[in-house]
């Protein structure tokens, strides 16, 4: 639950409600299991901010929904999790970068490292091949076949979010963008408690 607890002047808790709306009234339209939420919780807990719990819970849902895409996009191209991310990093250094980078890229050691390189050598998706720079170093290479399946799993998770977010005009996703910055900055502020 996510209780609000702006002071007004007298000391009590106070509902800050969007202007124009009711508190805990759902706008005009369609309504989605959020709504239900709020509306079921509102009267237990009568100092809910519908708002503010509106928009945490729809951010934590839409969160889940995006990872369920996600893995299931991991298990029709035959792809366990690390593989995917050590593919990811690999393409974000241009498709070529040396293990110690990847074991940083991955924040692991590089030992650990080197059995995923294995398995994923063993499938055709990724080289390894000397340097061209320095014949004692390994170059990590993506292969054609690697590339063609960390694209495919990123498209379908790129056609979900384009999905989703085209019921929103370019002005608007600009807007939600901007504005989930505002709060992601206060976020990365690390004040967990940081409220007066």
């Amino acid at each position: 639950m996510t209780l609000d607890e702006t002071k007004s002047p007298d000391g009590s808790r106070a509902q800050d409600v969007a202007p124009g709306r009711a508190p805990g009234r759902a706008p005009d339209g369609p309504r989605d299991w959020t709504d239900g939420h709020v509306a079921q919780w509102l009267p237990v807990l009568p100092d809910l901010n519908p708002d503010i719990e509106g928009a945490v819970t729809r951010i934590k849902r839409l969160t889940v929904h995006l990872r369920r895409v996600r893995e299931q996009s991991l298990v029709d191209f035959d792809l366990e999790r690390h593989e995917f991310d050590t593919l990811h990093k690999l393409s974000g250094r241009g498709g070529r970068a040396t293990p110690s980078e990847l074991a940083a890229d991955l924040d692991l050691a590089p030992a650990s490292v080197t059995g995923r390189l294995d398995g994923l050598e063993r499938r055709g998706l990724l080289r390894r091949t000397p340097s061209k720079k320095d014949r004692r170093r390994v170059d990590v290479e993506l292969t054609e076949s690697g590339r063609a399946v960390w694209l495919g799993a990123m498209d379908v998770l790129g056609d979900e979010e384009y999905r989703l977010l085209g019921v929103l005009s370019a002005k608007e996703r600009a807007q939600l963008s901007d504005m989930l910055r505002r709060i992601m900055v206060v976020a990365e502020g690390g004040d967990a408690g940081g409220r007066n």
